[in-house]
Formats: structure tokens, sequence, C-alpha cells
């Protein structure tokens, strides 16, 4: 990788922490993150952004297989956080004691044909499994969660830590920042503005049509797109993993792009835990914006974890109609996790 791309790739992910810690250099609070399935096709690019990220001292890198040697690669880069992997379950405990962000993207990839909903049974089991040890070792990390289908996953976490007696819904999470991404991503591209000044709120859930980015209120605004352009970038940001499943033909499914908007999420966790002011970033988390008991929508982070969930604000008609289109579809998945999670 050249030199460029390197510094631009840190750039992204540090462009206000310098004015954020510039008075504080050397007060640093030492802050220790786990990556739950660290040596998959997203745990790896993430264990290397986090080793860059100078809010992180202290690294655990987890999984079934494998671990020790991604934790030794990573472990070479000339950054401050020490690294440390551990394999199996019976290292499980040791790797979360004393995490402040656990960072969970453990389960089986998407592949051609196959939706979000089918990964269910795999995943929803290896979630449950890692959110009773997190109950048992780090009670009251910030849970960031990746493993899909996010929409049950995230309920499925919340109902083991009721279970457990650890539950603290100001810190459970499910990462939908790859929606926030993609809309940024894409508006930029159709609006023709500058893609690092874009922000797209993206309210809802984590899969096809519960994904809603809200376009009316991007910024910078425009008069660019017409009504069938703000549905084209609607339908591309919900189709946005299928997009990357298809173009990789079977060979993975968007772990590169994931792995960004996890570490992205994960670093806001960690400046809202080390008091940094108006963190805010959209977050699937427990929620009264509607009736549904789980919404994605903005939320301010803070050094308990959510500081305040955010409203939606004003909806264009399209994106009202699309609201309540997703209602039913992301009530089943919440619905689907809960039930797994008393049953099994």
């Amino acid at each position: 990788m050249r030199p460029s791309l390197l510094r631009s790739a840190s750039q992204l992910l540090r462009r206000n922490r310098r004015r954020d810690y510039s008075a504080a250099a050397g007060g640093q609070p030492e802050r220790k993150v786990a990556i739950l399935g660290a040596a998959g096709g997203i745990g790896q690019p993430l264990a290397l952004l986090m080793k860059l990220n100078p809010l992180v001292s202290s690294l655990s890198l987890y999984d079934i297989a494998g671990t020790p040697g991604v934790a030794a690669d990573v472990s070479h880069i000339n950054s401050p956080a020490l690294v440390k992997g551990f394999v199996g379950e019976e290292q499980l405990g040791e790797a979360l004691e004393g995490s402040d962000v656990v960072i969970i993207p453990a389960g089986v990839p998407r592949k051609p044909g196959m939706t979000r909903d089918d990964l269910f049974n795999i995943n929803a089991g290896i979630v449950k499994g890692l959110c009773t040890a997190i109950s048992k070792y780090c009670p009251n990390a910030l849970v960031n969660m990746i493993s899909n289908p996010v929409n049950s996953t995230v309920p499925i976490a919340a109902e083991v830590f009721k279970k457990a007696g650890t539950y603290d819904e100001k810190k459970l999470f499910g990462v939908t920042t790859l929606d926030v991404v993609r809309a940024k991503t894409f508006y930029a591209g159709k609006a023709n503005v500058p893609v690092t000044e874009v922000n797209v709120p993206v309210v809802g859930g984590h899969a096809g049509i519960t994904i809603l980015p809200l376009f009316s209120q991007a910024t910078p605004a425009t008069n660019a797109l017409c009504h069938e352009d703000i549905k084209a970038l609607t339908k591309r940001t919900q189709d946005g993993g299928t997009e990357v499943v298809e173009a990789k033909a079977g060979k993975g499914s968007a772990t590169l792009s994931m792995a960004y908007a996890g570490a992205v999420f994960a670093d806001a966790c960690l400046k809202g835990l080390n008091g940094v002011p108006n963190v805010v970033e959209c977050s699937f988390v427990q929620s009264t914006v509607t009736e549904l008991p789980f919404f994605a929508s903005k939320v301010t982070l803070g050094k308990n974890g959510v500081e305040e969930v955010h409203g939606l604000g004003q909806l264009s008609d399209f994106e009202k109609e699309g609201l309540e289109n997703l209602k039913g579809e992301l009530k089943s998945s919440i619905e689907k996790g809960i039930k797994f999670a008393h049953a099994n």
C-alpha cells in the first residue's frame, strides 16, 4: 500500500481526533477493545483498523481458530495498542475480561442467493453463546453487534443480558454504520458533492426494506436529485450487501466496507466513553422512537453509552411510506430473536 493511501485511511478515522484530544495528550484513558470473530473476513481488517486507532491501548482478538496468527501479524504494526490473540472457548473469558468495547463480527457470511434471514439459525446460536460470556466477564462493556441478522441478534443479546441480570439498554448497539457509509457514498456520487462532507441519517433496521436512508435530510442539500433518483438511491442502499455478494461471485460478502464501518462506530463509542462531546452516529438500539422496541436512528454517545436517542425529524412523503412499509418486517425479525433467546 502506498504511504499516501495509508495516510488517507488513517485520516478518515482520525480527522476530528486531534482537535478532540490536543489538550489532553498523555492523559488519555486506557481502553481495551475485544473483537469476537477476529480471524474472519470482517474480523481481520477490523483488527487492523482498530490497531491503527490511537484510542485503543489493548486489543484482544478472539476466534475459534486462527487468531494467534492474526494477532502476531497485526502486533507488528508500529502503533501503541498491545495485541493478544485468544483461541477456543476456554480462552474466551480471558479475552473479554476488562473490555470497554466488545465488537462482534462472528458468524457465517452471506453467499449468493442467501438473505440475512438465512443466516439466522447459525449466527443466533453463536451470538447467544458469546453474549452469555460477555455478561459474565465484562458486563459493563459497550457491545457492538455486527453479526447478522442484526435485526434479530440485538434482541437476542438483550434477552441474554436480561436473563443474566446485566442488561443495560444504553450499552447494546446494532452496528448499522455500513448503511450510512453506503448512503453517503451513493448520494455524493449522484449529487456530485464531496463525499467527505456528506451526512445522511439512516433509520429503521439493517436488512432490505428495513433500511431507510433519509435523503431529504442529507447534507449538503442538493436540488440535483429528482424523485426517481431518490428512489434509486434508496434501493441501492438497501441492496448494497447483495450488490457486493453478487460482485464477488460467491467468494465472499461485504467484509472490507463492513470492517471500515465497524471501526468508525467503535471509534465513536471510544470517543463517547472518553468524554468527547456531541458524538452522534446512527445505531440500532432499544428505542421509543416508534412503537417497535428496537429501532435505528441517530444516537448521542457518551460516558455510559447511549446518552440520547434522537427522533426521526421531518420526513418526506416517500420516507413516511417507507417507514410504514418496514415496520412489519422489522417487528417480525425482533420477535424472532426474542423467541430464539427464550426457546434455546
